[in-house]
């Protein structure tokens, strides 16, 4: 089977505006990325990933010269603090919800035979 392998490969497929891929090209693409599909699951995905293409299609059509790329949407920072030990007594607390502890540990039942 001939894969999808470039971009133009991609960007001919969604010029077709509202031509749905077939149930094989959906087989191609399911063999490719490893996955059994049923028929209904075929006829499914065809639709989806049309539109997918679709949009893509919209996309590609945008000016974008004077758009910067994003990492993120969202602005990131890193905030920095001073790490500090503190004391806490959660140990005593696990300690007594436990079933059973004995010299601050928890007991459980032997799993491994000797």
């Amino acid at each position: 089977m001939e894969a999808l392998r470039t971009a133009e490969d991609t960007k001919n497929m969604s010029e077709s505006k509202n031509k749905k891929l077939s149930p094989e090209q959906v087989e191609k693409i399911s063999h490719l990325a490893r996955l059994e599909l049923s028929s209904e699951e075929r006829e499914k995905f065809a639709g989806q990933l049309s539109s997918v293409l679709d949009y893509i299609a919209k996309i590609s059509k945008l000016d974008l010269k004077n758009v910067e790329p994003l990492a993120h949407v969202g602005e990131l920072k890193n905030v920095w603090r001073e790490d500090e030990v503190e004391r806490t007594d959660v140990h005593d607390k696990l300690m007594d919800l436990a079933p059973e502890a004995k010299r601050g540990h928890f007991r459980v039942p032997r799993i491994i035979e000797e």
